[in-house]
């Protein structure tokens, strides 16, 4: 087995997680363990520390994972592959495997993630109409996350603009969430790409939205917020930004809107007030 296939025999493995995952880059990176793969489960449970509820899942679905890993049949980066986006290497908890449908070439070029709330309004709309085309003119690729509302606008607008969309989604990469935006998934991958953690099948569940948040935040050097109420996704997302020391810009908006609330005490907090897209263009970074 290669490494390559032992990445994903440990992200198909129940009971590791992020914290596991990290543990065992760290591990592969440092050549502390055997560079033979695959480990023998011993080691695996020794490297990631697992509590005695999760060891007993790694040891029940380990083999097996491992067996998947090598007859499965899917694009799929993993952090130790050279296209892996650097970017992501620099995040608290990088994704230890990508699964990919199309272009990695986008990967490549400078990005800006935009997110907001799904119950986007007209100001919202007009927000994105006003600061996205010359964004997209300077060759900058747009990242969100293909739900309803402000992400969906962000993908509009690169398309009317021959943009390059990159869409990262909390389900596997043959299953469109909501399912209306089926169409407009396969758009995106044939004109930019579409990224995952999870493998082909896997339905919608509320914990892979935020998971998938930590990405969005963390392949681009600035998030833009637009439009969000203050318990809001969008938010979880701009925090994983913070973390990542990344640029979290925000779009003001009334006081009498509740779309603006979290956006407005994002200002507060110190995220950079956004009213021109050559504001935007003097944070995006570009990584090579």
């Amino acid at each position: 087995m290669k490494l390559k296939q032992f990445a994903l025999a440990i992200h198909l493995t129940s009971g590791i997680g992020f914290s596991g995952e990290r543990k065992i880059i760290h591990s592969v990176i440092s050549q502390k363990v055997s560079l033979h793969y695959p480990w023998p489960i011993e080691t695996v449970v020794e490297v990631v520390g697992a509590l005695p509820q999760h060891e007993q899942r790694i040891r029940a679905t380990y083999l097996t994972a491992c067996q998947k890993a090598e007859e499965m049949r899917a694009n799929y980066l993993t952090y130790f592959d050279d296209a892996y986006p650097m970017q992501l290497r620099e995040i608290f908890d990088p994704p230890l495997i990508l699964f990919y449908d199309s272009n990695l070439e986008a990967l490549s070029l400078p990005s800006l993630s935009v997110v907001g709330t799904r119950t986007a309004t007209s100001y919202g709309l007009d927000c994105l109409r006003l600061l996205l085309p010359d964004v997209l003119r300077e060759g900058t690729a747009i990242v969100s996350g293909l739900a309803k509302g402000i992400d969906v606008m962000a993908h509009q607008i690169t398309f009317a603009n021959q943009g390059v969309p990159i869409a990262v989604i909390g389900t596997g990469l043959n299953v469109a969430y909501p399912a209306k935006n089926k169409t407009l998934q396969r758009q995106i991958a044939q004109r930019g790409l579409v990224l995952s953690e999870y493998p082909n099948d896997v339905q919608p569940h509320r914990s892979h939205f935020p998971a998938r948040n930590r990405i969005i935040a963390g392949l681009s050097s600035a998030t833009l917020v637009v439009e969000a109420q203050r318990k809001s996704g969008s938010l979880i997302t701009a925090n994983y930004a913070l973390q990542s020391n990344r640029e979290v810009l925000a779009v003001p908006g009334s006081i009498f809107s509740g779309n603006s609330q979290g956006t407005n005490e994002l200002l507060q907090l110190g995220a950079k007030l956004i009213s021109s897209s050559k504001e935007i263009m003097a944070c995006i970074q570009i990584y090579k």
